[in-house]
């Protein structure tokens, strides 16, 4: 019988247990442990329940054009349960001059595809309105000159739209979802479809919109009930002599003999690794195994905190039409990264009349709120929230999040080093990397990698 460790009970190492787990049911000669630290399973992925509310502690849903995660909710029985952004009222506004201004209609990141929506927009200066449509010009030399090798988010927006344009949208944008510094990132790791588009096109423009017709799926998808659902559905199919928690993994070491798995309680032999820890931890307990794989593994990591409040009373908080706004760090005297307006993206996010809205803190102001109690982080946000949307009301619920470095950041070159640290896996036996350090840092990205680990591993049994 194949014995198999994962390590780590995120999104990531639950998914693999569950496909581990199903395996199991199907007639494969393998068992599994299941390590997690902590004394829940599920990492961010946390759905609170209360008077109505659904909110989220980390991500709030997925990007619907990544199926993975759907296949997996239909799986577990979710497809009814499944909902979709209410794109018909979808806005975002970025906060500039201290108002709140729309980004125009048909933009997907920071390139638009409606050129008079663009015209009318009062979010940039004339000067980069006409630096987009000078993009449109340039195509041919933009597409001739398009590097080769791998560059920073910022030189690559820049070198199509100009300065303004990455710090209105591109930066704030991006720091949403990895926190991170857009002259550090890696264009290749986090916009490979812009990539593609340049290395075709030229134009950004052109390329969005010669497949703008393509986009009638709505953006975003999540679960009626919340996404820990889709945890909780999983690790009830986990058997639960197979889940250790509380069981922090103090070594590995791999031999002749397998690989052996150190903790509290004593040292156990299997003959895969699964490695859904944290990148960083992940990083550190490999050294001993292998110390130019740690080394690949190295990276910067960005923390968040989300403060969500749920407001009995709609009417009484008016906030205007869309999914939220985002603030750009270079303009703004604001410690917020972004809002959004739960209620207003997704339907069944609040009961009859209610209004739900999460602040979100990155960077250097996450790191600092890191270290406020509960009260204090809430009463921040709430004091950030009203220099911007008005007085707030009395909240009826307020949950605060914290989460450590949980962004990693895929730096210029991260594909290169990946490539390398996959190399270097398989000549270590049966060792799978999981999580958000490496292929992609979404719910459907996750997914996809521990289930395909999962079928590899089992079928070399």
């Amino acid at each position: 019988m194949k014995r198999i460790a994962v390590v780590g009970g995120g999104i990531a190492g639950v998914t693999a247990a569950y496909e581990l787990s199903k395996a199991v049911r199907e007639g494969a000669d393998v068992e599994f442990v299941l390590f997690e630290q902590s004394n829940r399973l599920g990492g961010i992925v946390e759905t609170v329940r209360e008077g109505g509310f659904i909110l989220e502690g980390g991500p709030d849903g997925w990007v619907t054009e990544k199926p993975w995660a759907r296949e997996l909710a239909e799986e577990l029985g979710l497809g009814d349960e499944l909902i979709y952004s209410n794109d018909e009222t979808r806005k975002t506004y970025v906060l500039v001059d201290h108002r709140l201004r729309a980004i125009p209609d048909g933009m997907r990141m920071m390139v638009p595809s409606d050129l008079d929506a663009l015209d009318a927009s009062d979010l940039f200066s004339d000067e980069a309105k006409t630096a987009f449509r000078e993009e449109l010009g340039r195509a041919e030399s933009l597409k001739a000159e398009a590097p080769g090798e791998d560059e920073s988010i910022a030189a690559f927006v820049r070198r199509h739209f100009g300065d303004e344009v990455l710090e209105k949208i591109g930066a704030p944008l991006l720091s949403g979802v990895f926190g991170g510094d857009v002259a550090q990132l890696s264009v290749q790791a986090v916009m490979a479809p812009f990539v593609r588009m340049e290395r075709e096109h030229g134009s950004l423009i052109a390329g969005l919109q010669s497949r703008v017709s393509e986009q009638a799926a709505p953006i975003f998808t999540t679960i009626r009930s919340g996404v820990g659902t889709l945890v909780e559905r999983m690790i009830a199919a986990i058997p639960e002599e197979s889940v250790r928690l509380g069981a922090a993994v103090k070594f590995v070491s791999n031999g002749d003999e397998g690989w052996l798995v150190g903790t509290a309680k004593g040292v156990e032999r299997f003959d895969a690794l699964m490695m859904s820890a944290p990148v960083d931890v992940a990083a550190t307990l490999l050294r001993p195994v292998d110390t130019r794989a740690a080394e690949l593994m190295e990276m910067d990591a960005s923390s968040a905190v989300i403060v969500a409040f749920g407001f009995p009373d709609a009417s009484k908080f008016s906030i205007p039409e869309g999914f939220g706004f985002l603030v750009p760090s270079s303009s703004e005297e604001s410690l917020l990264l972004a809002c959004t307006f739960v209620d207003q993206k997704f339907k069944d996010r609040v009961p009859q009349g209610g209004r739900l809205i999460r602040a979100f803190f990155g960077g250097a102001a996450a790191e600092r709120m890191m270290r406020c109690g509960n009260d204090e982080a809430a009463a921040v946000a709430r004091m950030e929230l009203a220099r911007i949307l008005g007085p707030l009301p009395e909240p009826q619920i307020t949950i605060v999040r914290r989460l450590p470095r949980s962004l990693p950041q895929y730096g210029v070159g991260h594909l290169e080093r990946m490539a390398e640290l996959d190399r270097r896996v398989t000549l270590l036996g049966e060792l799978s990397l999981l999580g958000n350090g490496y292929r992609g840092v979404g719910l459907p990205d996750l997914v996809r990698d521990a289930r395909d680990a999962v079928r590899r591993t089992v079928g070399k049994s």
